[in-house]
């Protein structure tokens, strides 16, 4: 199931968001996933990203096989199953601090 893979990557993004995020506001609004939703980029490119800008996130996720192939999963599936994904996933465990790394991530992955 896509829900524990997540799920952990979350935990992991949780400490890595916290520790970028230490003393910001948090927002009470839901986060805009219009951009990961309707990404172009590839499995390699956002993983580029995340590499090239979030080391310790990147380190993170390819530490888990089942974070890997969710993240390969989501990169291969279309809008439509990308929200479904979404939806499945973000009311998880640490979801809400590991979305903005993973935001991030797709945002700029098309520079990659």
């Amino acid at each position: 199931m896509i829900n524990r893979p997540l799920t952990k990557l979350a935990i992991a993004g949780s400490a890595v968001a916290l520790s970028l995020t230490a003393g910001a506001g948090v927002a009470a609004a839901d986060p805009d996933f219009g951009p990961m939703i309707n990404t172009t980029c590839t499995y390699d490119q956002a993983l580029t990203a995340l590499r090239t800008e979030n080391p310790v996130a990147a380190e993170y996720l390819e530490q888990s096989p089942p974070n890997m192939q969710f993240l390969r999963t989501f990169t291969g599936s279309s809008p439509a199953e990308r929200e479904r994904l979404i939806q499945q996933v973000k009311g998880n465990p640490g979801a809400d601090q590991a979305f903005p790394v993973i935001q991030q991530m797709f945002a700029s992955c098309n520079k990659y």
